[in-house]
């Protein structure tokens, strides 16, 4: 039996050893953490954590000395930075800093903004006017509370810029390899899905145009805390309701399919899983507890492909978890911006209504209804505007609000709507439908409304 354990441990140090050094958050075994709003959100754990780097030899030092707390690693693209969220004391604010990979002076980045968590760095975004490319980083602020959204600032912590418009939550940023954001959005307010909502995965620009649906409606209600592997395959965490930690079953969609190829990792038996991150071999890191919450999260070596897992680390006095392998990286191909911040509106079009998930009658969809959402729900409608015979339309609305789209009947009925999208400051965005398949191409033909002025919605009741 001495002779198992011992093999045992062995082969983890040795497994340990082949991951290289990690950077990790743990956070005190004892906290248990009501979830957050209707079962859907998890706690906003995180007080009193602390920053961890761990050496391939399994020697352990503590970065975020002289912080109460600390959080949310990720490391820069050439490995040698690390961004967190900490608070200097107990009463403070939530902020991002970033230090030396190896430790040291923490600079702060936010300030003023109040709760700033998950940061994470951005490829070079450039202007056609902007005199050079600049770096950026997202992270996810409650300043606009009760909801949290994503914002990016410059490094400096200038040029602060909000990039999602949720009403309710989103949160869990991921850059993948092709420079969009990947996260987590609770569509909260749309009686489609259920008085609880759910919270899906969906992509957007650095900048925060063309936000689109990446997986959301398979299987499990709840899907967070993404990653994408160097095999192309987005991993991340699901549930049909949230633990107090967030913790779940792991799933997956390939990169080139997102949209149908939703696959389980693990399954019930395999315990519940925590904040996955991808390793340059396909494999990932990934925090791992028992399902009856009897044990603290221990840091795993999983194979998406197989399921297989292997131990890397464990504190049973600690959870263990979010954890970073610190090495140089492949940085996306920098983006450029249509963004431009003194114009108050974007433009919307659609090519045509009856391209759809449910059939619509040709003629049966008149008019189209914008409406202006709130953190509790539609507030007021915008304007209503004519569609075209062909079901297309071309509209103008104000940037940076959330809004919701209404195909109406003859006589004001609802037909469809969606969830809460919006438009940045000169956007132009286009749909082909209402809930098409977003794997097909649309008829190659010009839509009516595409040939006309785009119509101003920008009025109130």
């Amino acid at each position: 039996m001495i002779g198992l354990v011992l093999a045992l441990a062995v082969a983890a140090a040795l497994t340990a050893s082949a991951a290289g050094p990690i950077v990790f958050t743990q956070l005190a075994a004892g906290q248990r953490l009501a979830p957050g709003d209707s079962g859907m959100l998890r706690a906003a754990y995180g007080d009193g954590a602390r920053l961890v780097l761990r050496s391939p030899e399994g020697a352990l030092r503590v970065l975020s000395e002289g912080f109460h707390s600390a959080a949310d690693p990720d490391v820069s693209f050439d490995g040698k930075r690390i961004l967190f969220a900490a608070r200097r004391t107990a009463s403070d604010n939530w902020n991002i800093y970033e230090m030396e990979a190896g430790g040291g002076v923490a600079r702060q980045i936010t300030r003023g903004l109040g709760d700033c968590r998950s940061p994470a760095y951005q490829p070079a975004l450039f202007v056609l006017d902007a005199e050079r490319p600049w770096y950026q980083i997202t992270f996810v602020s409650n300043v606009d509370a009760p909801s949290t959204n994503l914002y990016s600032v410059k490094l400096d912590g200038s040029g602060l810029r909000r990039l999602t418009f949720n009403p309710s939550s989103s949160f869990d940023p991921f850059l993948m390899p092709d420079g969009r954001i990947l996260f987590a959005s609770w569509q909260r307010h749309n009686p489609a899905h259920g008085p609880r909502g759910r919270i899906g995965l969906f992509g957007v620009n650095l900048d925060g145009t063309d936000f689109a649906v990446f997986s959301a409606g398979e299987v499990q209600r709840i899907k967070h805390m993404p990653c994408v592997t160097t095999s192309r395959l987005a991993v991340f965490v699901e549930a049909e309701q949230a633990p107090w930690d967030g913790a779940g079953r792991l799933g997956s969609v390939s990169l080139r399919r997102n949209l149908h190829s939703h696959r389980a990792i693990t399954g019930p038996a395999d315990g519940l899983f925590h904040s996955p991150s991808p390793l340059p071999d396909g494999t990932i890191l990934v925090s791992r507890r028992p399902a009856d919450d009897t044990g603290t999260h221990a840091i795993y070596r999983l194979d998406p492909a197989t399921g297989r897992r292997d131990l890397l680390f464990d504190d049973p006095e600690r959870h263990d978890i979010q954890a970073r392998l610190l090495a140089p990286r492949p940085e996306p191909d920098g983006r450029s911006s249509v963004v431009d911040e003194s114009d108050p509106n974007g433009k919307l079009y659609c090519l045509s209504v009856y391209t759809a998930d449910v059939a619509l009658a040709p003629g049966t969809a008149r008019r189209l209804r914008v409406v202006e959402g709130s953190a509790q729900g539609a507030s007021r409608a915008l304007g209503e505007v004519n569609l075209e015979e062909d079901g297309s339309f071309n509209i103008q609305v104000p940037a940076n609000i959330p809004i919701q789209l209404q195909v109406l009947d003859a006589g004001g009925k609802p037909l469809r709507s969606c969830a809460w999208i919006w438009v940045k400051n000169r956007e132009s965005r286009g749909c082909i439908g209402c809930h098409e398949d977003g794997e097909l191409v649309p008829e190659n033909r010009l839509a009516t409304a595409l040939t006309r002025p785009s119509v101003h919605v920008a009025g109130g009741k």
